[in-house]
């Protein structure tokens, strides 16, 4: 459902979807607390850029959209750690970007999200790896990181998946600053949901599509 520059400060009345969707976009708009959700069982991809964001009810996005893998709030104002806090409810939250965010420049901030948000594979465009995953444990948890020392790999990977994240990581870097601005850039510019999830597909993937302007 295509919601961008609608001019919509407050998120309301999207029970009159009836839940038929699996993809929203509220991008370009002037939304500042992202609440109000309906019951929306079918939605997986929940696409926020360019508001005036400040807060997230992250109890209730999980609560009313349990399925939630997909969160974009690229361009917002969430200014500290605690701000994301709530994410960590999303139990099937796999990619998030905060990606123009001022908490991006807290120090630890992507550990501590990586802490919080126990099922994130993509964080701001980049794979999240398990020796992030093991450092987040360590920086965070209370018991000074025995868990990530009796821990090999998340819940739900597998072994094969473990051995893959080795080999990713011994592959080249993938995109370069100015490779990721310009994709954000088009991301930011896209007139569909289509052309949305093709570039971003593009930036989880660092494979760059070959009509990208740098």
């Amino acid at each position: 459902m295509d919601l961008r520059r609608m001019k919509i400060s407050l998120i309301e009345n999207l029970s009159a979807s009836r839940d038929q969707y699996d993809a929203i976009d509220l991008s370009e708009n002037e939304i500042v607390k992202v609440e109000n959700f309906p019951r929306l069982l079918r939605l997986r991809t929940l696409m926020l850029s360019n508001n005036k964001i400040a807060r997230v009810n992250g109890k209730e996005l999980a609560t009313e959209c349990p399925f939630l893998r997909t969160l974009i709030l690229t361009n917002n104002k969430l200014g500290n750690l605690a701000d994301v806090d709530g994410l960590g409810e999303c139990s099937r939250l796999t990619m998030l970007s905060l990606v123009g965010n001022p908490v991006t420049s807290k120090e630890n901030y992507r550990l501590y999200v990586i802490y919080k948000c126990k099922a994130l594979k993509t964080l701001d465009f980049q794979k999240v790896k398990q020796h992030e995953r093991q450092a987040a444990l360590k920086t965070f948890s209370k018991d000074d990181g025995a868990a990530a020392r009796t821990k090999t790999f998340t819940p739900g990977e597998t072994l094969q998946e473990a051995e893959e994240e080795v080999q990713e990581e011994k592959k080249p870097s993938g995109p370069t600053p100015e490779q990721l601005l310009a994709l954000q850039v088009a991301i930011a510019n896209a007139e569909t949901l289509e052309e949305v999830a093709r570039l971003e597909e593009a930036l989880a993937s660092g494979v760059l599509p070959s009509d990208l302007k740098i």
